[in-house]
């Protein structure tokens, strides 16, 4: 029996490998970079963990999100891993300092891009001998890097000053495009991939589309009465309306509910993940925020009130219902003011020459924090004016050909899932009745997503404080 094998089974307790788990790890033992791109739920941090089991040296890992981050080790603990820290700002000034003084003590570190911005930070990964580099949801690379995560530009600056370690980059969706942008951004002289079909076959894709807000709303209650008791992610661009909604859906259902976005405390936060991974909330109002890190396998139904950013996103997002393999319901609740909503949300994220030139005379009252910072991160990296101009622009093109694509797949006829799986360089033409609508709007049978999500539990919520001492 290989080495692999022998992890798999006496050490984590699987009786095989899921699909492209044994392709990435072979490769990995080649000593080559892997590209990984398989579905949601396939196992990714399996691969790493026993790759850290095999390697006995440091597994470095970049995470976009804290609830990732802290999902994940909180996950690997439970499992009997001891050797693992997220180094994150959920840390006080004394904690932190505690882990980069032992760094040696871990064998699996959680980190942001942000983070190894830092350079005393760096420098103390410097002093380890890192075995894998790890990136998680890779594809924030392409989708996050330019203009509004601009630390994963310097990833390529960190493998360098880390000696080159191996690379593994784990993603759910990357088209073609991507997967090219992806080495050329680490500028990785070699990339290998594994690629497995993304295809959710019991997840059921649907839009419904209205004439104005009010229906909408209407709809939405109607159909989550039918679908009691189950849980689901109801998905919005809007703090203001995902409060709104959650106020309705717990007075007009007996699905008890609760909103979830940035402006929520970090308790309260970890809080309501809790609640829903333990069925006391069904229903989470959530801006996209929410759902990385979130492995609960019973979601029946992800409906997006308003537009998701892109297809890619769309595949991402509705992957977080049916782990379990049950049917699981995507539904797309549309209207026309919603598109326009869509793109007003866009422009205000962009950068614009108006922007660069407020910027360049010291108006700085004129441009909105988040690109005061997107600009210094490119003035601190000699990024010319003339070359910003260029670069946004042509993101912007990028953005309104993925917005397009989006508008077509809610408005045109035909097999939803095909364009879904198009949008991330994936071939599909299997459809049938438990596909998706076929762009023909039909009722939803709600009986399908509604009888089997598990009871409440009585299981107590403990502090997040305590979980935090506990993990570190």
């Amino acid at each position: 029996m290989a080495v692999i094998d022998q992890l798999l089974q006496q050490k984590f307790h699987y009786k095989a490998f899921r699909p492209g788990q044994r392709a990435t790890l072979t490769m990995l033992q080649q000593g080559q970079n892997v590209l990984a791109i398989l579905p949601t739920g396939a196992g990714k941090t399996l691969i790493y963990q026993i790759y850290g089991e095999l390697t006995h040296r440091p597994i470095l890992i970049i995470s976009p999100l804290l609830a990732l981050m802290n999902d994940q080790v909180e996950r690997m603990r439970y499992s009997g891993e001891r050797r693992v820290v997220a180094l994150n700002s959920t840390l006080d000034w004394s904690e932190r300092q505690d882990v980069l003084t032992h760094l040696n003590r871990y064998r699996y570190l959680f980190v942001s891009p942000e983070m190894l911005a830092n350079h005393q930070i760096l420098k103390k990964f410097q002093k380890l001998s890192i075995g894998l580099f790890v990136i998680d949801e890779a594809h924030c690379i392409s989708q996050w890097a330019i203009d509004f995560r601009p630390d994963y530009l310097n990833l390529a600056h960190v493998l360098k000053k880390l000696g080159q370690p191996q690379t593994l980059l784990l993603t759910a969706t990357a088209s073609q495009q991507v997967r090219a942008d992806l080495q050329h951004k680490l500028r990785l002289p070699s990339l290998q991939t594994v690629v497995e079909s993304i295809n959710r076959p019991n997840i059921y894709l649907a839009v419904h589309h209205f004439n104005n807000e009010t229906a909408k709303q209407n709809y939405l209650l109607q159909l989550l009465q039918k679908l009691t008791p189950s849980s689901g992610i109801i998905y919005f661009s809007s703090k203001k309306m995902a409060n709104v909604m959650a106020t309705a859906i717990n007075r007009a259902t007996n699905l008890a509910t609760a909103a979830y976005h940035a402006d929520l405390s970090n308790p309260d936060r970890y809080k309501i993940q809790q609640q829903f991974m333990n069925n006391q909330l069904q229903v989470i109002c959530a801006t996209t925020a929410f759902g990385m890190g979130i492995n609960k396998p019973d979601v029946r139904f992800v409906i997006h009130y308003h537009l998701p950013q892109d297809l890619p996103s769309y595949q991402q997002e509705i992957g977080r219902g049916g782990r379990d393999g049950l049917p699981s319901l995507a539904l797309l609740l549309y209207t026309d003011q919603d598109a326009n909503l869509a793109r007003q949300l866009n422009s205000l994220d962009q950068l614009t020459s108006v922007d660069l030139k407020a910027y360049q005379t010291k108006q700085l009252t004129q441009v909105a924090p988040q690109k005061q910072q997107l600009l210094r991160f490119y003035h601190h990296h000699r990024v010319t004016m003339e070359k910003l101009r260029i670069i946004f622009a042509q993101r912007a093109q990028q953005k309104q050909q993925a917005f397009q694509a989006l508008l077509e797949y809610i408005n045109q006829p035909g097999c939803r899932r095909k364009k879904l799986l198009a949008s991330c360089s994936e071939s599909f033409d299997q459809h049938d009745d438990d596909c998706c609508d076929n762009g023909i709007e039909t009722e939803i049978n709600a009986d399908l997503y509604s009888s089997t999500s598990q009871p409440a539990t009585n299981k107590p919520i403990i502090d997040w404080r305590e979980i935090i001492t506990k993990l570190f």
